[in-house]
């Protein structure tokens, strides 16, 4: 649902931050409320759900087209990303959580350029924030479970580092270990999902005023701003699948450093 493109008077009118926060739909001025990002968001994980369960139902030795896209599927985050960082037998142990962030940070990511919903799920900070809280949570897991006694301590002193340096090092360990990093997850992903919807409504809004609105040869421009808007559909596509790459990456790498030796 795109914003109306002009005004009363026939002024453009872009997008506007306001469309993250829309109207309540269901259970107003209750703790259970909800609008239209948090339909789309319940959406996007009954689509997932029921895609990997048609795929997963009936398992064959010859896999039917669902079941070869599924397999596809599990085994791209398999390899490429769990045991590839973490090798196969802690890849196998965190494997469900590296496939559920990379497919839940997908399927919300891709509802942003699907018609009539046009608004990424991880485009609000309720989801990018509870991940990057899961994806924190795994690495002080996997850092206490891997060494119990040292994981904090030589995660705030560093072995080798001569001991009046301390003072320096442990204050930058503690911020970009335990603070940045659940906050850039978290903001990385959300801020690219506010710009590109941000975006394609100002190409497909101005495509629309200018077609609908604008008089004579300004009509053109929305010739350029259409070609622009469906270039950039194609380019959003390219972006959700690299931020659900990037994110589950990224808690593998930390979980990674959290099981290194010298903790």
């Amino acid at each position: 649902m795109l914003v109306p493109s002009a005004s009363s008077d026939g002024d453009f009118i872009g997008p506007s931050i306001n469309e993250f926060f829309p109207d309540v739909i269901f259970f107003a001025d209750t703790p259970f409320e909800m609008n239209r990002i948090i339909l789309i968001r319940f959406l996007a994980v009954a689509v997932l759900i029921l895609l990997f369960w048609i795929g997963t139902r009936n398992m064959k030795i010859i896999p039917t087209r669902m079941q070869s896209l599924a397999e596809m599927g599990l085994d791209f985050v398999r390899v490429n990303i769990a045991e590839d960082l973490l090798g196969k037998k802690d890849g196998k142990r965190f494997l469900p959580l590296l496939t559920t962030i990379f497919f839940m940070v997908l399927f919300m990511n891709i509802t942003g350029i699907i018609p009539f919903l046009n608004i990424a799920g991880t485009s609000v900070i309720g989801v990018p924030l509870l991940l990057g809280v899961i994806s924190y949570g795994a690495f002080i897991y996997a850092g206490v479970k891997k060494s119990p006694g040292k994981f904090f301590r030589n995660s705030l002193f560093p072995p080798g580092v001569p001991p009046g340096l301390y003072i320096i090092v442990t204050p930058i360990e503690f911020i970009s270990t335990f603070l940045i990093r659940p906050v850039t997850l978290t903001l990385r992903l959300m801020m690219n999902m506010i710009v590109g919807h941000l975006l394609l409504v100002l190409f497909f809004s101005a495509t629309q005023f200018f077609f609908f609105t604008a008089d004579g040869g300004f009509k053109l421009f929305g010739a350029g701003t259409l070609v622009f808007g469906f270039a950039f559909t194609l380019f959003e596509i390219l972006i959700a699948v690299l931020q659900a790459y990037i994110f589950a990456l990224l808690t593998a790498v930390y979980i990674q450093l959290a099981l290194a030796e010298e903790h």
